[in-house]
């Protein structure tokens, strides 16, 4: 019965849901190739590589997903190399950043979880094993699964301060679906408690902790921040602030905070922006000219441009290079923090040895951002003013963002292991 009001419910949405993906994907202009997959309709040369060896699906929802499962990823690689790894997602940017990995055989769009669709992918592809990232749970996926006898697992599993009470409310329907799973990696004792709460069996529940740790330590030479920059076509001798995963209503307060921020510190100052979701980039060019700011496109920039000048904004509207941009600069603000979205990686700064601040906003990593506090790696602003006034005094001070990005990057290297332990479970349930 829960099943059937459940689908019910999913028929009526896809009055909506078709056409929201087919706008979207016409942004992307990958349409047909997406509505397809998501019905679970695959072409031939994909059905072919289906065929070709055992896969194991792992299903990464966005960018933050796809990014955060990279360690585990390079682990099962090396582990188990007969086996090709498919990764599903939800979301055209976190498609992008799966494609680009060189480590994921095929990507794939996840399928609408009606239950044929569902038994239609599964059926083509028929894994060894599927590993969900973080926290997707649907309903009618985990059911066609457990039928198939296809292994489910969770890694990397939360369960946010604001999702945990409507969890618990049904948590007599949960219990059935998460029956289904065969092992929970929980990035906290507090995730791993509450999953436990929501119905999971407590004997397949651990707290395996959080694979953002687990992402290699980046050791950038002088020479190749260098590189960079003339890449970027930035100056030599100015600080740069890069503000990375930026949403609406927080560019604006970052550009005013830019202006004023120039005007108070000892050195030539330098933006570079980088939306969460490059196709705001007119949104926020617009921007950009209503403030009067002279700004250049990445995707627009040739090696024989002249270089960006103090006070400009570099806007980047291209994927996969967040981590290069953060490489140049002097401080790193992460967004989706400084307006209720609930932040984004904290650590990718510290990989690179950089200071870090965000916004009151992180509920999303709120393990994260507590432990970067008190190690000294990264500064929690409340509003505007606060980011003003914390980029002066860390700008003024190269010393102390230096040995910030040390205790960063120390941090990461006392918290790594969570992949390990999240193979341990992988392993069993490929026996």
């Amino acid at each position: 019965m829960v099943y059937l009001l459940y689908n019910l419910l999913l028929l009526l949405s896809a009055l909506f849901l078709l056409p929201y993906y087919l706008l979207r994907g016409l942004r992307y202009g990958k349409s047909r190739r997406g509505i397809r997959e998501r019905l679970g309709y695959y072409s031939p040369e994909q059905l072919k590589l289906f065929c070709a060896r055992k896969t194991i699906w792992v299903h990464a929802v966005s960018v933050g997903e796809a990014r955060a499962a990279a360690p585990l990823i390079k682990q099962i690689r090396t582990k188990y190399p007969d086996f090709q790894i498919l990764m599903s997602n939800v979301t055209e940017t976190g498609h992008a950043i799966a494609s680009a990995d060189q480590k994921i055989d095929l990507c794939l769009f996840f399928p609408f979880d009606f239950s044929w669709a569902v038994r239609r992918a599964l059926s083509l592809v028929h894994p060894e094993l599927i590993i969900i990232v973080e926290t997707e749970i649907w309903p009618n996926f985990t059911r066609q699964a457990y039928q198939l006898e296809i292994p489910l697992i969770l890694v990397n599993g939360r369960i946010s301060d604001r999702s945990f009470p409507r969890y618990r409310l049904i948590r007599f329907l949960l219990r059935p679906i998460l029956d289904r799973f065969t092992s929970f990696c929980m990035q906290s004792q507090t995730d791993a408690e509450r999953i436990t709460v929501m119905g999971a069996p407590s004997e397949r529940v651990e707290n395996t902790g959080n694979l953002k740790f687990d992402h290699d330590l980046m050791d950038v030479t002088t020479e190749q921040v260098q590189q960079k920059k003339h890449q970027f076509r930035l100056p030599e001798n100015v600080a740069i602030l890069v503000a990375g995963s930026t949403h609406e209503k927080e560019e604006k307060q970052l550009l005013e905070a830019y202006q004023q921020i120039s005007t108070q510190i000892d050195r030539k100052l330098l933006l570079i922006l980088i939306p969460r979701h490059p196709e705001r980039k007119r949104e926020v060019q617009s921007l950009l000219k209503e403030a009067g700011f002279t700004y250049r496109l990445r995707s627009s920039l040739q090696e024989k441009d002249d270089l960006l000048s103090p006070g400009d904004v570099l806007l980047v509207d291209t994927l996969g290079e967040v981590l290069d941009l953060y490489s140049v600069a002097d401080l790193v603000f992460v967004g989706g923090s400084l307006v209720p979205i609930g932040g984004h990686n904290l650590l990718e700064a510290a990989l690179l040895e950089k200071p870090v601040l965000f916004g009151p906003y992180v509920h999303n990593f709120k393990e994260i951002s507590a432990k970067l506090i008190r190690a000294g790696a990264g500064v929690q602003i409340e509003n505007q003013h606060e980011l003003v006034r914390q980029s002066i005094v860390m700008l003024n001070d190269p010393a102390r963002c230096r040995a910030m990005g040390q205790a960063g990057s120390s941090l990461i290297a006392e918290n790594a292991g969570t992949t390990e332990r999240t193979m341990r479970h992988i392993s069993k349930a490929l026996k």
